[in-house]
């Protein structure tokens, strides 16, 4: 699908020539092979007003990015499970206190680690309940097997569970996944700490079981398809390939493909993970932020309502915490100072701590191959970049991009 922005930049507020600083910043790291190519997107009030490409998206190949190229949108699947979520919330499937052992009774008495190493972990009974809302805040004590923390990541990677190469038990399913993720202790008591986890993949668990549907067949039904997401999937299909992105790791300052990892898109799952797998386009994932933006409708369709939307941008952390006082590992997909986290979102709640423009109230959150979307509902912005290039931690691209925009905002 073709981006085509609706008016002039200057009718929604912006400065053409500033916004081309966007460019100018992002070609830099094409031109020096740090990142093979990109492609950003900026709206406002649920229109496109300004969209920029550079360089490939597959360079042995010599194929440019294009409008129409498809993304590994990796955890930017998170905020579409937590919309699926927040909408059998509206319809009373389930209380945010909830406790998700009412669900899987596997989490029902979880038991924390404090100390050894794997195959001798020591546990104790957690002290409190995991709810529903730890699950969407990543405060239940989950882990990431890639996280290469402390013992407990390692029990994840034991059981065959390691995200840096998209490898997972052959032929597990989510129900299974779940079921083994709930046989390792939690890394703290729920609610007492953050930890960037699982914890949205045992969510989306959860939607299975309110709903009654598979994980992907509710998110097709639900939001993909209403929105007119055509070219968002769980893997590339066939007719596609051409149009998928090659996928890059920064090796010492320059973007090197990894194919074996890329094939990875290619080959439909049995493991729906409500956290990541999504493949998208800038187009599709445009429309969604435009959901967002709308306080949960478009073109007529009603997904969420504002309320709801306003609370899945709340700060869920206790006591109006932030990451970097709260987390337990250095590694998120957004910065963590003066950064709060609401309903499976980042939320700004200090801009003066974080040191940037960002409105207070802005949700986020980005994905491990580079990309990144953030709305501001204050101002009516929603804004994407799209890149392919792992770890998303390589270069500070996002808090770049945030700053070139705004500054480029002059009414």
């Amino acid at each position: 699908m073709a981006l085509v922005p609706r008016g002039e930049p200057t009718e929604a507020g912006f400065e053409p020539s500033r916004l081309e600083r966007v460019r100018t910043y992002f070609d830099g790291f094409v031109e020096s092979g740090r990142v093979a190519g990109w492609l950003a997107t900026v709206s406002r009030g649920g229109s496109l007003v300004w969209c920029a490409r550079g360089g490939h998206r597959d360079r042995e190949r010599g194929l440019a990015v294009e409008d129409d190229t498809i993304w590994r949108l990796y955890s930017m699947t998170k905020p579409v499970t937590a919309v699926a979520a927040m909408m059998l919330y509206e319809e009373g499937a389930f209380d945010l206190n909830d406790e998700v052992g009412r669900w899987i009774p596997e989490f029902a008495d979880p038991r924390v680690y404090v100390g050894g190493p794997v195959g001798a972990l020591r546990t104790r009974p957690a002290s409190a309940p995991i709810r529903v809302h730890h699950l969407f805040t990543h405060t239940a004590g989950l882990t990431y097997g890639f996280q290469n923390a402390n013992p407990v990541d390692a029990l994840y990677r034991a059981m065959g569970y390691d995200e840096t190469r998209w490898v997972f038990p052959e032929g597990i399913d989510l129900e299974g996944a779940v079921r083994d993720w709930s046989s390792a202790p939690l890394l703290f008591d729920p609610g007492s700490a953050w930890n960037y986890s699982v914890a949205i993949d045992v969510l989306g668990r959860l939607v299975e079981i309110w709903s009654g549907e598979r994980l992907d067949a509710f998110i097709a039904r639900r939001i993909l398809e209403p929105l007119g997401m055509v070219d968002t999937t769980w893997s590339c299909r066939e007719e596609d390939r051409d149009r998928l992105a090659m996928l890059y790791v920064n090796w010492e300052g320059r973007a090197v493909a990894v194919p074996d990892l890329a094939e990875a898109a290619t080959k439909p799952p049995t493991l729906f993970t409500g956290g990541g797998g999504l493949l998208s386009t800038a187009a599709d994932y445009e429309r969604f932020m435009a959901m967002l933006v709308g306080g949960g409708a478009r073109d007529g369709v009603r997904y969420l309502t504002a309320r709801t939307v306003d609370l899945m941008g709340a700060n869920f952390l206790p006591s109006g915490g932030t990451l970097e006082a709260m987390s337990r590992d250095t590694f998120s997909e957004v910065g963590q100072a003066g950064v709060g986290f609401g309903l499976g979102v980042a939320t700004m709640v200090d801009p003066v701590a974080n040191r940037s423009l960002v409105s207070p109230g802005s949700i986020s959150w980005g994905g491990a191959a580079s990309t990144f979307f953030w709305v501001d509902r204050a101002q009516g912005l929603a804004v994407a970049l799209y890149a392919q290039l792992l770890p998303s931690t390589s270069y500070p691209w996002r808090r770049a991009l945030q700053q070139l925009v705004y500054a480029a905002m002059l009414g």
